[in-house]
Formats: C-alpha cells, structure tokens, sequence
C-alpha cells in the first residue's frame, strides 16, 4: 500500500447532509411530461428526488446545514475552523462565493473560503484539495461541503434533463492526525475540456455550439448529451475505480466501502457487475434522492459513515465524475 507523506496525517473528524423536505415523484413529473414512473425507473432507477422550494431553499440553506452537521458530529464549533470549501455548480451568486456566504452565517469568521467547480465531481475535487492542504500543516480544520440544488437549473418542460435530477448537500471535516497513514493515500483530478458539450448551462445564445442549436431546453438551463455523458460515465467510472485498487495494491475485499457519485442505477450496476465489486459495499441511493450533482457523493459518504459502514483501520474508496467533463477519486484510510 501507498505510504503518504507529509507533515501529518487527515483524520475524518464529522460528516453531516442535507436535504429538502419536498419529494418530487416519478408519477409528479408524468403530470407535466410525458413519461412514465416505469420509463423512468427502467431507464435511471429513480423513483423520486429532492427538490428546493426556492422562496425560503437552495444551495446556500443546503450547504450551510450540511456543515452544521457535520460540525456537530466532529464535536466543534464553527469558529475552530480555518478553511471552507465548497464544490458547487448552482450557487445562487456569482459573487460572493458560496464558502464565503455560509462561512458568515455559521460564524466561521476569519476562515478561508472558496468554491470549487467542478460539476458532479465537485465534492472529491474539494475534498482532494482539503486532505492536502491539512496534511501539508498549512491548514488546520477544513471544512468541505458538495452542495447543488439542480432543480433552480432543469427545465421542468424538457424530460431529457428533468427527470434525473436532484438537490443535497454533504459535508465533511478534516483534521489533523499524528498517523501519517491516515487519510488520504492515492487520488486523482482529471478533466478532458474537449467534451464540455455534453453537459453544460449556456447563458448566452453564443455560448451554444452550432450542433446545438436546435436544442429546446432555454438559455440558463442545463443542457446535457445524454447518450455522451453516459458512455463517458460507464468507462470512467470502472477505470477510476480500477486504478485507484492497482495503484495502492488493494483489492476489493480489502475496501470498507465504495462511496460513488449517484448518477445513474445503471451504470453503477455495470461497474459492480464487471469489476466484481461486493454489492453490499456500493451504496446506490439514486432510487430516492436522483442525481444531486456536487451534493451525491458526500449525501452517500454521510450515509455510511452515520451507518458505521466504514471502521477505523479499512480504507474506502471515493469517485465522481461530470460535466467538463472531469473525474477525480481518493482512497481515504480511515
């Protein structure tokens, strides 16, 4: 296995989530679209997802209860923090930042903040940077949040998009730690900006490539190949996985859990059914939540942490992948 160096080891002090009250069923959207609760559920494997009332809800109200949770569970207050950061694609302000907003509100004065976009891959990307950032012993506490409330960015007339998506938040705080084989012992960040068509929220009608152009979903909507994005899920989603059990000489047995981004039931079940992965160790809660973007994996990392799925002493494994497109993956030794 991977022996990280630095000046310390990352310990995983708390992990806390959040999510609108508001269920949105597959039978709500056939009300409005043409489509089925078996369409959908054949074709994703959601049944139902979360959704923002927007006049009292959204990313920031997400994000900031997600922390508050997660602070509550490491057993700290707001103020011991030094660093925020927040993966994101649905901020409701291009200025200020998301990190800066709920770090005021929760009374992290004086902390670091700054959001991280990234797309559905925005909570490991965050969370990559943080383990670093504390195990250099620059940072101290770090906050990381993955937060998106994709329902303010779907169009409700469209059911190509609409149907998959969700809104959450998760959380999580860093430590430092005197092992220094605790925490983060292999990651990865990558990105491939030549296929950033696939899924992208043009503003601007010259922001629309021309093979796009007859595209219904209107301008400040996200619009999404999907057929692209999923052949591009499938493949990444094995390979990542794969490399991060070859490069740390690890097997799947060795792995506590297998903590994923929730973006389709079906691509998942390809990745356990040809890598063999226990079954028991991927936690898919697409069914209930949908696509959650930045919000998916650190709703499921609170899942199974809070289940006590994942003890001291078993590594597990983290991976997303989104639009840019961009992936990124850690295997975190708890």
């Amino acid at each position: 296995m991977i022996k990280p160096s630095g000046a310390c080891g990352v310990r995983m002090a708390g992990t806390g989530s959040a999510v609108p009250e508001k269920i949105l069923t597959n039978d709500d959207l056939s009300r409005i679209l043409d489509t089925t609760d078996e369409w959908i559920t054949q074709r994703t494997g959601i049944r139902c997802r979360r959704v923002s009332d927007q006049s009292k809800e959204g990313t920031f109200t997400l994000s900031r209860d997600a922390l508050r949770r997660a602070l509550d569970a490491a057993s700290m207050k707001a103020s011991d923090l030094d660093l925020l950061i927040i993966g994101t694609c649905t901020a409701e302000m291009r200025c200020p930042s998301l990190a800066c907003r709920v770090a005021g509100d929760v009374g992290a004065i004086n902390a670091g903040a700054f959001d991280v976009t990234a797309a559905c891959s925005g909570f490991v990307y965050a969370l990559n940077v943080a383990e670093t950032m504390v195990r250099s012993g620059r940072y101290k506490n770090v906050g990381v949040i993955g937060a998106d409330a994709m329902s303010t960015m779907v169009d409700y007339q469209d059911r190509s998009v609409s149907i998959l998506f969700g809104d959450a938040a998760g959380a999580a705080i860093l430590v430092p730690d005197p092992d220094l084989n605790r925490g983060c012992i292999y990651q990865t960040l990558g990105s491939d900006g030549r296929d950033w068509t696939g899924l992208y929220i043009p503003n601007r009608a010259q922001e629309v490539p021309e093979a796009d152009k007859d595209n219904p979903i209107r301008l400040g909507y996200l619009r999404m190949d999907g057929r692209e994005i999923f052949k591009f899920a499938v493949s990444k989603f094995r390979e990542v996985i794969a490399d991060a059990l070859e490069k740390t000489g690890l097997t799947a047995d060795d792995i506590s859990q297998i903590v994923c981004h929730q973006s389709n039931a079906r691509i998942i079940e390809n990745a356990i059914e040809k890598l063999k992965l226990p079954r028991e160790k991927v936690l898919i809660n697409i069914d209930q939540y949908g696509n959650s973007s930045a919000g998916s994996v650190g709703l499921c990392l609170d899942q199974v942490w809070r289940a006590g799925k994942v003890p001291a002493g078993k590594p597990m494994i983290l991976v997303a992948f989104g639009g840019g497109v961009t992936w990124a993956s850690n295997v975190w030794n708890v």
